[in-house]
């Protein structure tokens, strides 16, 4: 596996030898894992707090539901949900705090607060100036690939070479933040597992992320709770079962393992004390 180094702002990611966890931390009513759980600034802080006692080398903060057919939020009630809660962590812990959103202007509120990371689902195509605001804060940027938006995007998504159409699209967005001025070494790709994809897809990304290596930048894959396990683990008889059954955990951490030893260097998770087990031992035998 292609390793690499990411230093910024008294932070360092060594990514390749120790998969690194990002724990995720929804501060929304209405996110499809746990909407609702951390809404309020304080419960969300003392998750993040333990998420990071658990093991996480990341903390990725969001205020907007991101789920299938999910509607935006305006700038004033995502600011509010989540620039208390990255304010207190960042001053609480000692990691890297990320923060999920496609709003520059959120971006730079977080960041002024402490946030270190940018994660855009939308690849910083959604805001015409997350690209310049990314290079100018020299923070790592998490590149996603999504087909439509989380309202369109899963209305019967099709590829004619998903592999290829998904590559090719990094490719683009890579050269488009280097144009802008954002350093490729702190450029981390994301292919965007349930976004614009059906599970066929999705399992087959998993399957083929050795072959986003020769875009040399680190991958980060988030499978956590997804629809596609759910549906894999379902009864016949059941349209869907609840994400946070055990059973859909251990098929996450099955996810977890295949992403990792195909080549992943971070992976998104709830659990986060579960995914550290399953990290340790993937990682001893990778490393073997």
């Amino acid at each position: 596996m292609q390793t690499y180094r990411i230093s910024w702002k008294g932070h360092c990611l060594e990514l390749g030898s120790k998969t690194q966890v990002m724990g995720i931390l929804n501060t929304t009513p209405d996110s499809f894992s746990d909407g609702g759980h951390f809404f309020r600034p304080e419960e969300a802080v003392i998750q993040g707090q333990k998420m990071f006692e658990a093991g996480a080398d990341i903390i990725d903060i969001g205020g907007e539901s991101t789920k299938p057919f999910s509607e935006p939020v305006s700038i004033e009630e995502e600011t509010r949900r989540v620039i208390p809660v990255i304010e207190k962590l960042a001053r609480l812990l000692p990691v890297p705090i990320s923060i999920d959103t496609t709003k520059t202007v959120i971006a730079r509120r977080a960041i002024d607060v402490g946030a270190c990371i940018i994660n855009d689902i939308s690849a910083m195509k959604s805001d015409p100036d997350m690209a310049s605001f990314a290079a100018e804060s020299k923070v790592p940027v998490i590149l996603m690939h999504m087909k439509g938006t989380p309202k369109s995007m899963q209305v019967s998504p099709q590829y004619d070479d998903l592999v290829k159409e998904v590559r090719d699209f990094f490719k683009s967005v890579i050269a488009d933040a280097r144009e802008h001025g954002v350093d490729e070494s702190k450029i981390i790709i994301d292919p965007g597992i349930g976004f614009g994809k059906t599970m066929a897809h999705n399992l087959m990304l998993i399957n083929n992320l050795e072959k986003f290596q020769e875009l040399n930048v680190p991958i980060l894959v988030g499978t956590s709770r997804k629809s596609f396990i759910r549906k894999l683990l379902k009864s016949p008889a059941e349209k869907d079962i609840p994400p946070d059954l055990p059973i859909v955990e251990t098929g996450t951490q099955a996810t977890v393992a295949a992403s990792i030893i195909n080549g992943a260097h971070i992976v998104r998770v709830h659990d986060v004390t579960n995914t550290c087990a399953t990290v340790k031992i993937i990682d001893a035998i990778k490393n073997a």
